[in-house]
């Protein structure tokens, strides 16, 4: 060990003895939580439909390191690590928490340790998560936060999340305390373990944005906070709203089926992705393209009276546990590979019943905003290349259109 290698790892000990020491567990002083921003978790898995990743491999003797952008702020702050896919127990050495430089940097001064219990390290049984005691760094909304886990064993698969819309970053050892990004020479668009933040302070309730890949960002501009839930938390911030905005959108998601790579139905992972949230009020639902468009694509039977009993579902699970449910239409398909006839017949039908049924406490029209007038194909300067997915702009004007006052 070099005497400057030494001296990093003596610095790096003495400054989390001294974080523990005074840190409280997250229950103390009688907190009150709010989630910031989630991710909603994936199974591990080798067939990607984006880019490559490291979830089946897992991690031994790295750190990962991950960034993110909150949306409302507080004074203290939490994490919560997932293992919900893990094939055994997820044993985490250790974590920092701190604000962001350059990519993959992170200003030395706001770097804080990250405890469990009071203990620097956790094991996370399969299928459980960990949250983490409180830790005293302030951060303001719409703040970006980098998030450093180290791993000293093996990991084995990993609980992931497949498009994060943000780099990760990977480096061999124990880089917890490392400021510099030299290290981290892998990178990486999905995310691993992290699953939620909650910030502390005044009582705030949050909006769950729950759908598939197009609540969840695909297309839109990695690193720069585009996706329509993003442009919705700076909305309400600008409006004076403390509210947070938590995206749980997967690519691929289905309203009624299980996938493997685009997790669990909305309706199966409706509870643990909204309803446990904490201080969730609202959530916007925007679910059954891929639905619709898988079962044109393989000439599957799909009536619209079925993705509509999906939605009734989802709407009595949420008023059941007083949490109000906007709906939103589904977005255009004509010009994509999901098109077809009897497709556009069922979507329509569909889009015709959340506007005019009632059953939602409100709606927003996603389809009315994307498409061209008196036609079904997205608006050019709205449509990426594959004519399914919004871009920047598309995803702006969807978040524009929600009524803040059906929140």
């Amino acid at each position: 060990m070099t005497t400057k290698t030494l001296f990093r790892s003596l610095f790096a000990l003495l400054v989390t003895i001294s974080f523990v020491l005074t840190a409280a567990p997250a229950s103390a002083h009688g907190r009150s939580w709010s989630a910031t921003w989630a991710r909603a978790m994936q199974e591990p898995s080798g067939e990607p439909w984006q880019d490559p990743n490291w979830s089946l491999a897992g991690f031994d003797g790295q750190s990962l390191r991950q960034e993110l952008r909150v949306s409302r702020g507080g004074d203290s702050l939490r994490i919560t690590v997932s293992n919900l896919y893990g094939t055994g127990p997820l044993r985490l050495s250790g974590a920092t928490v701190g604000k962001p430089a350059a990519p993959g940097e992170v200003r030395p001064g706001s770097l804080r340790p990250l405890t469990f219990g009071h203990r620097l390290s956790t094991t996370v049984p399969a299928g459980a998560e960990h949250t983490s005691d409180a830790a005293f760094l302030r951060v303001g909304a719409l703040e970006r936060l980098s998030v450093t886990l180290y791993f000293s064993g093996p990991t084995g698969p990993a609980t992931y999340h497949e498009f994060s819309g943000d780099t990760s970053y990977l480096a061999g050892g124990d880089r917890r305390f490392d400021p510099r990004a030299t290290a981290f020479t892998a990178t990486n668009h999905a995310s691993y373990f992290l699953t939620r933040v909650d910030v502390s302070g005044r009582s705030s309730a949050s909006v769950v944005t729950l759908g598939d890949s197009i609540t969840d960002g695909y297309g839109s501009t990695v690193g720069a906070d585009r996706r329509y839930p993003d442009r919705l938390a700076e909305r309400l911030v600008d409006a004076g709203l403390p509210y947070g905005v938590l995206n749980t959108g997967i690519g691929g998601n289905e309203l009624l089926n299980d996938n493997l790579t685009g997790g669990e139905s909305a309706l199966h992972r409706f509870q643990r992705d909204v309803l446990d949230l904490p201080g969730v009020r609202t959530v916007v639902i925007c679910e059954g393209v891929n639905d619709i468009g898988l079962a044109g694509m393989f000439d599957l039977p799909l009536e619209p009276e079925t993705v509509i009993a999906g939605h009734r579902a989802l709407i009595a699970a949420a008023h059941a546990a007083g949490v109000r449910v906007v709906g939103a239409t589904i977005t255009p398909i004509a010009g994509s590979f999901y098109y077809t006839e009897k497709g556009e017949e069922t979507r329509d039908a569909v889009n015709d019943w959340i506007r005019h049924s009632g059953e939602y406490d409100a709606v927003v029209d996603f389809d009315a905003v994307l498409a061209e007038p008196d036609k079904d194909h997205m608006r050019e300067e709205y449509a990426t290349n594959d004519g399914l997915h919004p871009n920047d702009a598309g995803l702006a004007a969807m978040a524009d259109a929600i009524d803040l006052a059906s929140l």
